[in-house]
Formats: structure tokens, sequence, C-alpha cells
């Protein structure tokens, strides 16, 4: 500090507090875009550990401003582009059916799609492979929507497909029920996030990352017009 004092008393004051200004927008900004890159970077592997996978962890992006300029008004925006999703297992939250009856989960037995290749639904469930879903009441656990007369699959593929031989199905040997979904009123789903406890995190070594671009940047020498 004692050195850039009588550099300013020796020199040209107004040369002086202009590179000190660009040096201050400088760093600043270097800090500010550091705090931001890591708090999006925390915010990913939460993402991961919580067992969200890759493409939702990726949701989360960083705007920094002003683009492409240093400023000492410097900011760094990390936003999602899933926050509702990201909201409900960073808080937690009840899941009931939107017609108020039953929430159909697919089993492990079920297609891993429906008809048209999209999430598999009852409403969408391939029947034209597997037959009919019936419904079958229990009074304790969860209902069910299964399928009638399925054979079990051999060799790799496995799973089941709906018999086509009249013998059988005459006599039902060798073929069985499996459930396709289970009917549940409501899902609870557990919090799996902590995305405030995550921010704290990368904005708490915030006045460290601009010290140390203040001391790893080097003054640039101004121009006079």
């Amino acid at each position: 500090m004692k050195e850039r004092i009588s550099v300013a008393l020796t020199g040209n004051l107004e040369e002086f507090m202009e590179e000190e200004l660009d040096l201050a927008e400088r760093a600043i900004t270097a800090g500010v875009r550091s705090a931001g890159a890591r708090a999006k970077r925390l915010l990913r592997q939460d993402v991961l550990a919580g067992g969200l996978g890759p493409r939702l962890a990726r949701s989360w992006r960083q705007k920094d401003y002003p683009r492409g300029q240093a400023s000492l008004a410097a900011a760094s925006i990390v936003y999602t582009k899933a926050p509702e999703l990201l909201r409900v297992f960073d808080e937690g939250a009840t899941i009931r059916s939107a017609d108020g009856f039953y929430l159909a989960i697919p089993t492990p037995d079920a297609p891993k799609l429906g008809d048209g290749r999209k999430r598999l639904t009852p409403s969408n469930f391939p029947e034209h492979r597997f037959g009919p879903l019936r419904f079958v009441y229990r009074e304790h656990g969860a209902s069910l929507l299964v399928v009638d007369n399925q054979r079990q699959r051999q060799g790799k593929r496995g799973g089941y497909a709906l018999s086509k031989s009249k013998r059988a199905l005459k006599t039902g040997h060798g073929l069985m029920t499996v459930p396709m979904f289970f009917l549940v009123p409501r899902v609870r789903l557990k919090r799996r996030l902590n995305i405030d406890k995550n921010l704290h995190l990368a904005m708490r070594s915030l006045a460290e990352d601009i010290d140390t671009a203040f001391r790893t940047l080097r003054r640039r020498k101004r121009r006079r017009k």
C-alpha cells in the first residue's frame, strides 16, 4: 500500500486512479464469476448425489453480467431450467392424483414405454401386446392394475407377453397374472436436495475470490488520449 501511495504522489494521480479503478473492476468481476461457477458446480453435484441424474443436474446454468466486460457492479446469476421439479426435491412434497383417484406407478414387470414411445401410463399401456388391464382392489396395501394370460419370455429380453396358444388360454396351463401398476392415493417425496446450503457455501468465499483476483491480476498501464 505504501508503494501505491508513493507512486500516486510522485506520478500522475489521475492516471493512477484510473488504473486502480480498472484493476478493481476486473478483480470484482473475476471474483463474482468464480463464485457463480462454484455455485453452479455445487448445485449440479447436489442433484447427482440425490440420484436425480445428469440431465437434471445440467439444468443448472450460469449467466454473467455485464457480458464481456468488467464492472464494479458485476453479477453472476445461477438459475435452473427446471425450477418446479427441483423445488419439489428441495422441499419434499406429497403428490396426489389430479382427478382425485389413484396414482398409477409402474411395477418392475411393466414395459418401459407406452404406445408412441411415451412415458408409460394406464392410458397408453400397450394392450395389443399384453392384453387389457384389469383392476384388482386390495384392502391392505396398494390396489393393482394387472394383465392376465401372460407367458414368461425366455432369453435376454425376458419379461412377459400375452399367450396366443388357444390350448393354454383355454386351460390356463403355464399362464400367469402379472401386476403392471400399483395404485396409491398419494406419494410422499422425501427431500433429496439442499439448494440453500450449497448457495451459502458458494457465497461464503466470495470475498476471498475477489481478494485472490486483486493479488493475481496485474495493473494495466492506461494509454493517455
